[in-house]
């Protein structure tokens, strides 16, 4: 049966202190707090560096049983390589311990730089290196480069699930039928984001689930979801549910702590399902 995950892009914020969380809170317990009031969260540290084992262990004990984790792909990757010459930065990147969330390992997003237009080739060449399965990706890992992942590795996985991906895009030139079809030939879904027109809003269905950035309706990063913003996403979601479709959905408004405020109403309307 389809589910729905709702939650942040991220949890660790020193506006959300006092407002979100309670004034006290100690923030190695914001994890916690925040993982029992929404179903997933994205990882976004992962972008900016490389994280250790011993972190994605914490984050994996540190959250209840049915709770998920999106995992945001690595800058250098994306935006520094560009998405060339990357076999040994894609191998590190699976090596760095990100298998450790063992069932509460939820899709790879692949956040694309704005500068960075469509070229047909490049695509297929990093679509068709992505793992599909935690086997395959504990497989690319040990492709890593042994002396950058020397004592900061883990190249196993518990069991063999299926490892799901997202990419998005902020580039108008990726609006193009061909880029859709490479998604839809690899299983990879288009992220529709929501970026107050800032960035290309691509509504494309590519795989057999759905997943949505919220960066704000209205005002990038800050302005919140009223009733009608939320109803729209309510609609949403619950149409690919019916569809059959697993949908992920992220809020990423959280310069004035909406995006906490606004997944927890998201889930609040959902809570039927």
């Amino acid at each position: 049966m389809a589910r729905a995950w709702v939650g942040m892009s991220g949890w660790t914020y020193a506006p959300w202190r006092g407002v979100f969380y309670p004034k006290g809170l100690r923030q190695a317990d914001e994890l916690d707090y925040a993982s029992h009031r929404v179903s997933s969260i994205e990882i976004n540290g992962s972008f900016y560096s490389l994280q250790k084992p011993t972190s994605w262990m914490s984050w994996r004990d540190g959250t209840p049983d049915d709770f998920l984790f999106a995992v945001k792909a690595p800058r250098f990757i994306t935006h520094i390589k560009r998405l060339s010459d990357i076999d040994e930065p894609v191998a590190n990147f699976f090596a760095s311990g990100l298998l450790a969330l063992g069932p509460k390992l939820g899709p790879i997003l692949w956040q694309l730089p704005p500068n960075l237009d469509y070229d047909r080739e490049l695509v297929e060449r990093f679509l068709g290196m992505l793992p599909h399965t935690t086997t395959a990706a504990a497989e690319l890992a040990t492709r890593r480069g042994v002396e950058r992942m020397k004592d900061r590795e883990h190249l196993e996985t518990d069991a063999d699930r299926v490892l799901r991906h997202a990419v998005e895009v902020r580039n108008y030139s990726w609006d193009d039928e061909r880029f859709a079809a490479q998604l839809e030939a690899h299983g990879v879904a288009m992220v529709l984001g929501d970026s107050a027109g800032r960035w290309p809003k691509l509504d494309w269905v590519t795989a057999d689930f759905a997943y949505a950035r919220l960066h704000g309706d209205k005002e990038l990063y800050t302005s919140g979801y009223d009733d009608a913003g939320l109803d729209t996403w309510e609609e949403w979601t619950r149409d690919h549910l019916d569809h059959d479709r697993d949908v992920y959905v992220y809020f990423d408004n959280d310069a004035k702590v909406r995006s906490p405020i606004d997944a927890m109403s998201l889930i609040e309307r959902l809570s039927d399902l």
